[in-house]
């Protein structure tokens, strides 16, 4: 199958292309190849290459950056998702979209299922919302994946600031009233492959099992790393301020994907998987 994934350099992007490429013909682009806001060069893009499938994972992800300039945030991640699925339709080719539980309030103390109603509260969920609405009424098929908390090899992400800040004597205060599901991206990519075997369209919800606070999700880090003895202090996110307002309790559950043997791990095997991977965790301890 020809593919074509944008976003090819982030953290979900290479590993779609590093476990997709063996068996399809992978396209990958990222901005310095092509603008998505730029809905002629896209559609010109698109009409050249020809991809039978796109993985839209082109975002901007930074959330406090969107919540400081929320109009931008809402060009490329609602109209340049518009573009995307435009040129998609144009080719008739089939688009799978990558979303996030900040499409929900948090309000929610049980969990979010595929059709549950969003609600996004900050810049970042909403203009992800506008991108899911965009596919839905533009491509006629089309997968919308959600996902949270994503960590993957490459780059710095929570796990690797949280042992930073360990490994240099650092005070750690960590937030509890922060709760989702820690998703590693390899597991995350193997799923999507899994999910377009399947010619099933519609809404995804594609997480790690189990649930997690920020400071649970530390804790488990710091344990399985050595850094037994190394104390977090427990604050509120409201002891915390930052330009974003994420939800508090975004806890999306593998509803869908599920009734088709399609579920990822327990987030503790994913994160000790990747520690592994990384050389994270003692000799011995592993």
């Amino acid at each position: 199958m020809r593919i074509l994934v944008t976003g090819a350099k982030g953290q979900l992007g290479r590993a779609l292309v590093s476990l997709l490429t063996p068996a399809h013909t992978v396209t990958a682009i990222d901005i310095d190849q092509l603008n998505i806001t730029d809905s002629a060069a896209v559609m010109a893009f698109f009409g050249q290459a020809q991809p039978e499938l796109v993985i839209h994972a082109a975002a901007l992800t930074q959330v406090d950056y969107c919540a400081e300039n929320p109009d931008e945030a809402l060009w490329v991640n609602g109209y340049g998702t518009r573009n995307i699925a435009l040129a998609c339709q144009t080719i008739d080719a089939t688009l799978m979209h990558i979303s996030t539980n900040e499409v929900f309030d948090g309000a929610n103390i049980a969990v979010y299922h595929e059709y549950d109603r969003p609600n996004p509260i900050n810049p970042y969920g909403y203009s992800k919302w506008v991108a899911e609405q965009m596919v839905r009424d533009l491509v006629a098929r089309h997968y919308i994946v959600r996902t949270s908390w994503l960590f993957a090899h490459g780059g710095r992400n929570f796990i690797h600031a949280i042992l930073e800040r360990a490994h240099n004597g650092q005070s750690l205060r960590v937030v509890v009233n922060e709760v989702s599901t820690p998703t590693y991206a390899r597991d995350l990519a193997g799923a999507m492959a899994q999910l377009l075997q399947t010619n099933l369209y519609g809404i995804y919800h594609l997480v790690s099992e189990g649930r997690s606070s920020r400071w649970d999700f530390a804790r488990y880090v710091l344990d399985i790393a050595g850094h037994t003895n190394t104390p977090i202090e427990r604050i509120s996110s409201y002891e915390y301020p930052r330009a974003s307002t994420p939800p508090e309790y975004a806890v999306l559950r593998n509803y869908a994907a599920a009734r088709q043997g399609i579920v990822l791990r327990h987030w503790k095997e994913a994160v000790r998987a990747f520690c592994e991977a990384e050389g994270l965790i003692p000799e011995g301890e592993a």
